[in-house]
């Protein structure tokens, strides 16, 4: 299988969580659904800390659907610290541990008679 290299925005996969996640220091595994889901490659920030932004390892077919907006993105991801008295626990910084990717569904039109 041939691995096309796709980079996108780390605020566009994060969203809510861009401001609470740490910086890969590797890659992290991508995931079909779930970890029992299909491996479809690995991400990681290759372009440099200042780049920030993400780079997918994944087949041509899954890069031009990821890059179509045809794919959900979701998170296994862990607390970087442990937790203070006083900070909420929704602030905390996190490290991603793994990433999955869902066909996003698509809402069918509504005919009306």
């Amino acid at each position: 299988m041939k691995y096309s290299p796709l980079t996108m925005s780390r605020s566009r996969i994060l969203g809510n969580l861009y401001t609470q996640c740490d910086r890969l220091k590797d890659h992290i595994e991508v995931y079909l659904n779930d970890t029992a889901g299909e491996k479809l490659g690995v991400v990681d920030e290759s372009l440099g800390k200042y780049a920030d932004a993400f780079t997918f390892h994944l087949s041509e077919e899954n890069c031009k659907m990821l890059a179509g907006g045809k794919y959900d993105y979701t998170f296994d991801y862990k607390f970087s610290a442990p937790a203070e008295p006083t900070p909420l626990r929704s602030k905390r910084r996190i490290k991603l541990i793994s990433m999955f990717l869902t066909a996003r569904e698509i809402p069918k039109a509504v005919t009306t008679a």
